[in-house]
């Protein structure tokens, strides 16, 4: 989800740079990455438990956690957003045909209005037939045939965004000619091309981010994981759109057009979650890449510093510690706390007082990270201190029977 993110800021706020003004891509990325780090942080709530709960200069997620439902909120209600701004402008500013047609409309020209608004029209009926011959074409073939760019490793995605790029399109032109101005009332539908739409950009940034960084291989469980992700995302939203299409010969057809072979996407397996997981569980050029431009401090007595000084400290000591806990399946030593194992391990020669040194680092590095803060009633303030904090209260003046103030 990281590098999904990341990729999206990347490639909107290159746009931005470029003096563009990307106001459909800006709600996409608006939306979509606020809502994925609504999912981080509460995932990273449930890692931290009581670490993340108890607020003070320990906990790394208490105040993220509180910022939520801002990013969520602000600038426009996520909601609205999803059902309404998405879709609802991308529809006409992406359709090649649509907005001519409207303007042409519009034109106060009346004889040159219909000249042009003719033209777009039928240009319009041959871009649904043609988005209809090929999104079957590719749903048989499971876009196999089609040339695509970039590595052998990546050529599927490219493939798999071009027809559901095809689907989209033909979804959309079937939505506005059946629906017409009723479309953006039924936000349900809405939302579903918005999602359609949203999903098959965070695809195209993710593969564009891999290949301006060098398509590392070593990357591809991450990038394979965010396109899974969000074609399983895309089929859904799809199929969610066929289910509920007022329509039903209608449905029929873009169901039969789109998945011909039925919906084969499938979300990351366990594997691929696992091999991407893998890949940020220790230090690697994949996650340098991943949190560069991030300010890590290198102090332990700092949150963050705190929980990387302990991640190095376990991973040199992870190999000791197996080493000690195969001595214990083996019987060669019995099992026990920490220092109990340290002694077997010295006395049987296991280990050495420096790697014995490293494990209780290791230990004490991990004690330190899931400790929360803890303060005394008081706030450690006593005596004088307590005394000078004292706000005294500020006597109210007592009211005569006449309604006049007399000092208590």
């Amino acid at each position: 989800t990281a590098y999904l993110m990341d990729a999206v800021r990347r490639v909107t706020a290159g746009a931005v740079d470029s003096g563009c003004k990307p106001s459909v891509l800006s709600a996409i990325a608006k939306y979509h990455l606020t809502e994925r780090m609504r999912t981080i942080t509460n995932d990273a709530m449930d890692v931290l438990g009581g670490a993340g709960i108890c607020l003070g200069p320990r906990n790394v997620m208490g105040r993220s956690y509180q910022g939520v439902p801002i990013s969520i909120t602000v600038e426009g209600a996520n909601i609205l957003t999803r059902n309404m701004i998405i879709f609802g402008q991308g529809a006409i500013r992406c359709h090649p045909y649509v907005l001519r047609e409207m303007e042409a409309v519009a034109e106060p020209d009346a004889e040159r209005g219909a000249q042009v608004f003719d033209r777009a029209l039928f240009a319009h009926v041959g871009f649904v037939i043609s988005n209809a011959v090929r999104a079957l074409f590719l749903g048989l073939t499971g876009a196999r045939l089609v040339p695509a760019p970039g590595p052998r490793e990546t050529r599927r995605w490219y493939r798999q965004v071009m027809r559901m790029s095809a689907a989209l399109a033909l979804a959309t032109d079937a939505a506005m000619i059946v629906l017409g101005g009723n479309l953006k009332r039924r936000e349900r539908l809405s939302a579903r091309l918005g999602d359609v739409l949203s999903h098959l950009y965070l695809v195209s940034a993710c593969l564009r981010q891999h290949r301006d960084q060098g398509a590392h291989r070593e990357d591809l469980p991450l990038l394979e994981w965010a396109c899974a992700d969000s074609l399983a995302r895309t089929q859904e939203a799809l199929l969610g759109l066929v289910r509920n299409f007022p329509n039903r010969p209608v449905a029929w057809m873009l169901r039969v057009l789109i998945f011909p072979l039925g919906a084969h996407y499938q979300p990351p397996s366990d594997a691929l979650c696992h091999r991407a997981a893998s890949l940020l569980l220790e230090p690697s050029p994949t996650r340098h890449r991943l949190t560069e431009g991030i300010f890590i401090p290198e102090d332990p007595r700092q949150s963050i510093g705190r929980l990387e000084y302990a991640l190095a400290r376990v991973l040199e000591a992870e190999p000791i510690e197996r080493r000690l806990q195969e001595a214990v399946k083996q019987g060669v030593m019995p099992d026990g706390e920490l220092e109990t194992l340290i002694a077997g391990g010295l006395a049987q020669g296991l280990i050495t007082e420096s790697e014995a040194a490293h494990l209780r680092e290791a230990q004490a590095a991990r004690h330190e990270a899931i400790t929360v803060d803890d303060f005394p009633p008081d706030l450690g303030l006593t005596g004088d201190e307590v005394r000078k904090q004292d706000v005294p209260a500020q006597e109210m003046p007592v009211q005569d029977p006449d309604g006049r103030d007399s000092p208590p």
